[in-house]
């Protein structure tokens, strides 16, 4: 997966979040923990770019 991936399943998401009232609760909480891991991979991917960025300017 990549970053740019992660943030539109992110979204996705969140969309699905807002407009979708009669999501039940496991339902809710299978998504909130999709979101909370793909958070946690962009997190990952930044870090590991600002790494790299300042390797670069070095």
């Amino acid at each position: 997966m990549t970053y740019d991936e992660a943030i539109k399943r992110l979204e996705e998401i969140v969309r699905s979040m807002e407009q979708d009232e009669a999501l039940s609760m496991d339902e809710y909480k299978k998504k909130a923990k999709e979101a909370k891991e793909l958070i946690a991979f962009c997190q990952k991917e930044l870090t590991g770019m600002e790494k790299t960025l300042k390797e670069a300017l070095q």
